[in-house]
Order: structure tokens, then sequence, then C-alpha cells
């Protein structure tokens, strides 16, 4: 399982800051594999993780991350605009 978190306009329009997913057992996902099944939830995920991953930035365990980064379990992801005030 990963633990994902969402930031910003993210966390508005998905309605949730967190959520939890189980991985596939067949073998280790990239963070667009991540982005690719979440946009499959639905309108508001799939406008959110528009192909191509449009503005959205990832950071795998407080780190920026690429899309194609691999996915542990156990890894925190944390999505968000490229642009977030404090």
């Amino acid at each position: 399982m990963v633990e994902i978190l969402y930031f910003a306009w993210l966390r508005d329009r998905l309605g949730r800051s967190r959520e939890t997913l189980v991985l596939p057992d067949d073998g280790v996902p990239s963070v667009r594999d991540i982005m690719d099944g979440l946009r499959r939830r639905g309108a508001a995920y799939e406008e959110v993780f528009a192909a191509g991953g449009g503005p959205i930035r990832c950071a795998i365990n407080q780190e920026f991350a690429a899309l194609d980064s691999p996915v542990h379990a156990g890894d925190e992801l944390a999505f968000f605009p490229p642009m977030t005030g404090g």
C-alpha cells in the first residue's frame, strides 16, 4: 500500500486530502502508472490527472519525483500543482 496526499486545488477538486492505494501484484508501478489508474476512477480524477500529467508535480517520500519514478509499498506520494502558496 501507498499513502497518497493531495494538495491545493487537487485536494479541492477531489474532495479529499489523502487516500490509501493498494499496489498491483504484477510489478513495480511508476508515478505515471499510478496517475493512469487514478484517472480511471471518474470525472474528478480524470480532470486532475489529465493525460500526460499536465501541470501536476509529484513527490515520493518528500522528494520530487519524475513520472517514470518507481513506486514501492510503504511509499508516500504527494501530488500538487507546480506553485503552491504557503
